[in-house]
């Protein structure tokens, strides 16, 4: 089963590439315009003065939200100081990674990890996850916006919570295909998007927004069968007033497209009486 030649829209950056060519392997005509780019913060007090506290067992928890993110606060702190002194402070606390990602930057350090936080990795399975953990004063790596949710939640476990931003979002220098997609997913061109973060749809809002057509972009999207890579992303398209049509059995890019291919295969038709594909 797949998407059965239908022109499927992406927003991917990093891996604009392989998203189009799973696309294109599971039957549909991809375009990528690529929503994002990541910025670091090159100026970062909030880094250096993380860093200070953590080397004076401040901090009794670090969390990592994201491997990119860990690795972007590792050089900031590491042009100062080196790269050693940041992950023996780390080694003396108990650390917290969200998923994979943010697991593997910390074997590479030589890191022991306290929690590894359960699929699909959101801030409520972050939060229980550390629910009865001791420790009350708390860093949280920060990954462009903040996560309200998650630092309320540390609060109203009667934890003392410090953000440390590490980079921010801005949209790519070339927005020409950005334009492409609003045009097409206003011109019926599309019948299904696929969203590998949350920050996308965000992002392509603010850019439909800038161009006076964001409530036209919405509309256009719940006509078209939407693809989320798991439920953080999903809170976002539902913040959005979007309903996602599926998510796949793990937050997986390859999953994704294979499962959202699958999917849209067998999903009912218009004229059944299942109203349009969006609405999953």
């Amino acid at each position: 089963m797949s998407f059965n030649r239908c022109r499927v829209l992406a927003f991917e950056s990093r891996r604009a590439n392989e998203i189009a060519e799973l696309i294109r392997i599971n039957g549909g005509e991809p375009f990528v315009a690529p929503a994002l780019i990541e910025v670091p913060i090159e100026e970062n007090p909030e880094a250096l003065a993380f860093a200070d506290r953590l080397y004076r067992d401040e901090f009794g928890m670090v969390i990592f939200l994201t491997g990119v993110g860990a690795k972007v606060l590792g050089r900031a702190i590491g042009l100062r100081d080196g790269e050693e002194a940041l992950r023996a402070a780390l080694r003396r606390t108990a650390v917290v990674v969200r998923g994979p990602k943010p697991s593997s930057v910390m074997r590479e350090w030589n890191v022991p990890v306290a929690v590894h936080v359960p699929e699909p990795n959101t801030w409520r399975e972050l939060l229980a996850a550390v629910e009865n953990r001791p420790e009350r004063v708390v860093a949280v790596q920060e990954y462009g916006r903040p996560n309200r949710d998650l630092l309320n939640g540390l609060s109203g476990q009667g934890r003392t919570v410090t953000s440390v931003p590490v980079y921010q979002w801005a949209l790519p220098p070339d927005t020409r295909p950005l334009e492409q997609a609003l045009n097409g997913l206003a011109a019926g061109e599309f019948q299904a998007a696929l969203f590998t973060t949350g920050v996308q749809i965000e992002q392509f809002l603010d850019f439909a927004q800038a161009e006076g057509r964001r409530e036209e972009a919405l509309r256009a999207l719940r006509n078209v069968f939407l693809g989320s890579i798991g439920p953080t992303c999903s809170e976002s398209l539902r913040a959005c007033g979007l309903s996602p049509s599926m998510e796949p059995s793990h937050p997986k890019m390859g999953l994704l497209v294979r499962e959202a291919a699958l999917t849209y295969a067998n999903r009912p038709a218009p004229d059944d009486g299942a109203g349009s594909a969006s609405t999953g």
